[in-house]
This record gives structure tokens, sequence and C-alpha cells, in this order.
């Protein structure tokens, strides 16, 4: 059995334990990995000030946003991928993935000249102080320059883990990540850099994880081709990956609106409170993206049983899909919300009003973490399956139609706790929302699983042929 043989085997044939294994603890791991060089450069920056440890707070939601488009055109490519190779429609999955690789760096590069153009005044949309700002630009101008290369690695990310080669994904991202926890300490402090040095070495890392996809495709590893003659903008095609994409880009943007906003409603208390939350945005978000790492490997499982109409497997993928991430939920979040005070400290330089603020904000985030695998596994599903509206609720409500609100009333009403606290309450509210919307897939699913087997069994004609 050849290597692509293998990878749709392991799609469609292979026991879902194993599959979600194979599929998804190497991107698991890697987005660990991944996450972990965001930490590191706040660990790192935090040894700097507490101003220079606000900069990069301000600059996250931004690179979230130009990452958006990598999400855009890979999420939307790859959940139709899947499907395509679930009904053994390989040339069409080839265009799919090409014109979405070539469509994404395109829409990058534009997006980030824009930024550059308007740098400052974004900066200060986002919550930048006076005394932030100067170490805001600095890191932010070579931070987002460098992201083109990061769009391109998000793309590759989400169409390599959909064609079965997860083990490709964790090494990119291992070896970018690795490679930014060596150079941070020396960019930053050795050739004295400070914030720059931080922008560096992340720039360096990313070059690198590109390098580690560009090979994969050269060495004819993939199932496709990335040619640019392949690119396709058909009506249809663009449409299949618009429709799931662009939820996916609204969920990112809408992270990026949720730190954004998170940052705005501290401005007022001071440079110590907005470190403080990017330093809990930055923890959660290393578990989160461990759990959508974990789920980019229960996505292409679902789609391709999905196209098979294979539902007892989707079913079974779901449910233990479910069972191992709200396992890891519930471990991380205890760990965050117990030790949430020596997390923060090991962040700055003894500022105590940023270790008050934090440890609040880290212990009652980690508690209401334990919600988050169920949460995220539905909200995926229904992209895996094509439901694009459904999706796009599901996915807005945790930092969008849930969040919105209540970090705009919360605060009014509650002052710096309706900040520290806005997160867990729309993560319970979104939990409530996920428990009825997956009621209602779950019996849909039921109705056209039994429709699908009784068609099966009903006896076929015989092709007769009558003779006249």
């Amino acid at each position: 059995m050849n290597e692509q043989n293998k990878k749709m085997e392991l799609l469609g044939g292979a026991p879902i334990p194993k599959a979600l294994l194979a599929m998804g603890l190497p991107t698991m791991i890697g987005m660990m990995i991944n996450a972990l060089y965001n930490l590191v450069d706040a660990y790192f920056v935090g040894g700097l000030g507490t101003s220079q440890m606000g900069a990069i707070s301000v600059a996250f939601p931004l690179g979230q946003a130009v990452v958006g488009l990598g999400l855009l055109f890979g999420n939307g490519a790859a959940s139709y991928v899947s499907r395509l190779l679930g009904r053994e429609e390989k040339d069409t999955a080839n265009k799919v993935a090409s014109t979405a690789l070539y469509s994404s760096v395109a829409a990058g590069a534009v997006l980030i000249i824009c930024t550059v153009i308007f740098l400052n005044p974004i900066l200060k949309l986002l919550g930048a102080t006076k005394s932030i700002m100067p170490y805001a630009v600095t890191y932010t101008g070579i931070y987002i320059v460098s992201s083109i290369f990061n769009v391109f690695n998000v793309t590759m990310n989400n169409i390599v883990t959909n064609e079965g080669s997860a083990k490709t994904t964790m090494c990119a991202l291992l070896t970018g990540a690795a490679l930014n926890i060596i150079l941070d300490p020396i960019f930053i402090y050795v050739l004295d850099l400070g914030v720059a040095g931080a922008a560096i070495a992340t720039a360096i890392s990313q070059i690198v994880s590109t390098a580690v996809y560009l090979c994969y495709v050269f060495r004819k590893k993939s199932v496709f081709d990335f040619k640019i003659k392949d690119c396709c903008f058909s009506k249809k095609m663009i449409s299949e990956i618009m429709k799931i994409g662009i939820p996916t880009l609204i969920f990112q943007l809408l992270t990026s609106l949720s730190i954004a906003l998170i940052n705005k409603q501290t401005k007022v208390y001071g440079d110590s409170v907005i470190a403080a939350m990017g330093v809990v945005t930055r923890v959660i978000s290393m578990a989160s993206l461990m759990v959508f790492g974990f789920i980019k490997g229960f996505q292409p499982i679902a789609g391709f049983s999905y196209g098979a109409k294979k539902y007892d497997r989707l079913h079974e993928a779901v449910k233990t899909s479910i069972i191992w991430s709200t396992i890891f939920c519930v471990i991380f979040g205890a760990a965050a919300a117990s030790f949430s005070s020596s997390i923060i400290s090991g962040f700055t330089e003894g500022d105590m009003e940023m270790i008050r603020a934090g440890q609040k904000a880290l212990r009652a985030n980690g508690l209401s973490f334990l919600l988050f695998g169920f949460y995220t596994v539905y909200s995926s599903l229904f992209l895996a399956l094509g439901k694009a509206k459904e999706g796009f609720i599901l996915g807005a409500c945790r930092q969008g139609i849930c969040f919105v609100p209540v970090i705009f009333i919360f605060p009014a009403l509650w002052g710096i706790s309706g900040i520290l606290y806005a997160q867990p309450i729309a993560d319970v509210i979104s939990g409530v929302i996920t428990v009825f919307m997956a009621l209602h897939l779950h019996k849909e699913l039921k109705s056209t699983a039994d429709v699908t087997a009784q068609v099966n069994r009903s006896p076929q004609p015989d092709n007769i042929k009558y003779e006249s």
C-alpha cells in the first residue's frame, strides 16, 4: 500500500481511537509547541518591563487577524477537500488545495501592506497607551511583515492535516517553535535588541516552518501538487471554500476583537492590567490551541465519514473526541486555577498590581475552560459537515455573540471584575447554546442515517433487457 492509500485508509477505515491519535496527536503537539513560543515571547519580554509586556499584548490581536486569512482559505479548503477525498474526487480536491494556497498568500500580502501603512492608528485603536506605543510600533512593524510566512503556514497546516499528514504539520510547527525559544533570549538580551529582538526571532522561526512545508511539497510527499496552473476560480469551488472559510475567518476576527475590547476596557486601569490580561490570554490560548490541534485531526475524519455516508463511524468519532478533549480541559483548567498566582508571577519583575489582576482572571478562565472541549468539537463538526450557517452561529458565540455584550455591560456594573470575568461568563453561556444545537444535529444525522440504511436494504431492480 503506497503512502497516499495509507492516508485514505487512516481517514476512512482505521479504528477511531487509532485514527484520532494518528491525526490529532501530532497536530496537538505541534500547536502546543507553537503556542509555547507566544508564551516564551511574553516571558522574555516581561523581563524588559510592564510597558514592553503591554506592547506585545496590544500586537497580539493584530497578528491573529492577519493569520485569519490563512484560516479563511486553509480551513475552508480543508473541509471541502476531506469530503471530496471521501467521495474519491481527487482531481477536484487538488484544484481546491492549489487555489486556496495561492489565494491566501496574495490576500495576505495586500492586508499586510495596508496594515503597515496605517500601523499607528491601528495600534491606538487596539488599546496602546502613550507609554506602550513606541514599543508596540517597533515590535508590530517587524512581526506583521513576517506574518506573510505565517499565512502560508496556517493554510498549509489545514490542508496537509486534512490529507492525512498530521506528522508533517507537527514537524513544521515544532521546528519553528523550538528555534524561536532558542533565539528569543539571544536577540532580546545578548544582542540587546529588546522587543525588536522578540519580533525578529519569531520571523525567523516562521520562515523555517515555511521551509519545512515547501520541502514536503517539492519531495512529492503530498496528495496534492500545489501548481499555479491548477488554480480554479469557478463559482462552485469558491463558494465551497468561502462558505466554511468565511465563518472561520470571522471566528478569528472575533478572537482579535475580544482581545482588543479587553485592552480598551482595561486601558483606564493602566499598563499593569493590560499586561496581566495579555498573559492570561496567552496561557489560555496555549491550551485552546492544543484542543484545536487535536480537533484538526478529528475534522477530516468527520468530513470523510460524512462524505462516505459512514454515520456510525462519525458518531463514534464525535463521542470519543468529546470525552478526550474534555478530560484534557478539566486537567488544564484545574491546574491554571490552582497555580494562577505562580503562573502570572513568572511574567513580571514583582508588579503586584499585574499579579493580582492576572491571578483573578486566570483562576476564573481556568474553571470555565472545562467546557471548551465540548464546545470546540461541535463548532468544528458543523464546519466539517459543510453546515456553514450552524457552524458560524456556534463558532461566533464564545468570543462574539456572547462575549461582546458581556464585555460592554459587566464592566459598567462591576468595574474591573467585569473585565476579568467577562470571558468565563461568555464561556458558560456558549456551553448552554452548544447543548441545544448538538441535540438538533444528532437528531438530523439519525434521520439521514435511517434513510440511507433503508435505501441500502431496498432490492435494486435488475437491469433486464427485453427483446421485441
